[in-house]
């Protein structure tokens, strides 16, 4: 089949890799203007260089076999590097955390900068100005309903059900060293974590501090303006490290409103009826392995006939 996907994520890129190994051919459509997603890394031109903000994800884990298998083969190819302050199996992306995203996106049909608001179904779906056999979402929970209520009211249903937590990330670069003994902390009141982006596996450039704010925090300050955020998240980050800091050079804040979801374990959806389907981590758990996951679930969902069927039952 023909099948178009909506999402070029992990999770949408990872179902494109297995449907493609089983002879469909999968063209991916996503609004970005390249790999990334919430594994996107931020760059700043700053006096003392570019500072590099993994903005979104800061590191993934493998623990299921063949996800294992998968990262194994990243590591091999250089694309990822084992990350100690997050745990022993914790991984981050090289040189930037979007590697993985860029190499599985490298060599399949993705057409970038490319919004769908809506999709239609006569027999065949339209996507854009292009017709496919089947439909697949791959992106947050929050944007599946709005594409496809009118076209499979249970997987709307499951998406609106999926409530994903904010995040305020604020990005600071510095003229020297931060007087932190680790490059990892946590649980600093309004900042939820703050990682040392610069002291990672394959980073270059100046000093740079990635603090994303609490999910408490975030939702209560969602509309605040991001330079308010930057003051606040600063501002409790001088407060924890009690001495006077080096200079910042560069600031940036970014708000992901839909950053961690509340997934609801059923692994993939998929209608074979009008040939509709969905994954990503809000199906399976708020972590790059679940999207990943999720996504060869899908494919293997597709290879099958038979009634409506989800991974842990619909």
């Amino acid at each position: 089949m023909r099948i178009g996907i909506i999402g070029a994520g992990m999770a949408g890129l990872s179902c494109a890799h297995a449907l493609r190994d089983q002879g469909h051919h999968p063209v991916l459509f996503d609004k970005g203007r390249g790999p990334g997603g919430r594994m996107s890394t931020r760059r700043i031109d700053t006096p003392l260089g570019e500072a590099a903000f993994d903005r979104g994800a800061q590191y993934l884990t493998a623990r299921d076999p063949a996800f294992v298998a998968q990262v194994d083969r990243w590591a091999q190819a250089g694309h990822v590097a084992r990350w100690s302050p997050a745990g022993p199996d914790a991984w981050v992306g090289t040189p930037a955390m979007n590697a993985p995203v860029r190499a599985m996106a490298s060599d399949l049909d993705v057409r970038w900068n490319t919004a769908i608001d809506s999709v239609s179904h006569d027999g065949d779906w339209r996507i854009g100005d292009e017709r496919f056999d089947a439909a697949i979402v791959a992106v947050p929970a929050e944007q599946v309903a709005p594409l496809i209520a009118a076209h499979d009211n249970a997987l709307a249903d499951a998406a609106r059900s999926a409530v994903s937590d904010p995040c305020w990330t604020v990005m600071a670069a510095f003229d020297g060293p931060v007087p932190l003994e680790y490059d990892r902390v946590t649980n600093l009141g309004a900042i939820g974590s703050a990682v040392r982006n610069s002291a990672k596996p394959g980073r270059t450039g100046p000093e740079a501090w990635v603090l994303q704010a609490s999910a408490d925090w975030s939702r209560a300050h969602l509309e605040d303006t991001p330079d308010m955020v930057e003051q606040a998240l600063l501002a409790a980050f001088a407060e924890h490290i009690g001495v006077v800091s080096p200079a910042i050079i560069a600031t940036s804040a970014h708000r992901w409103r839909y950053a961690k979801t509340n997934a609801l374990d059923r692994g993939a959806f998929w209608n074979p009826d009008i040939q509709l389907g969905a994954c990503g981590d809000w199906l399976l758990g708020p972590r790059i392995e679940a999207a990943w996951l999720s996504g060869h679930r899908l494919a293997s969902l597709v290879g099958r006939t038979g009634s409506i069927a989800a991974e842990g039952g619909h």
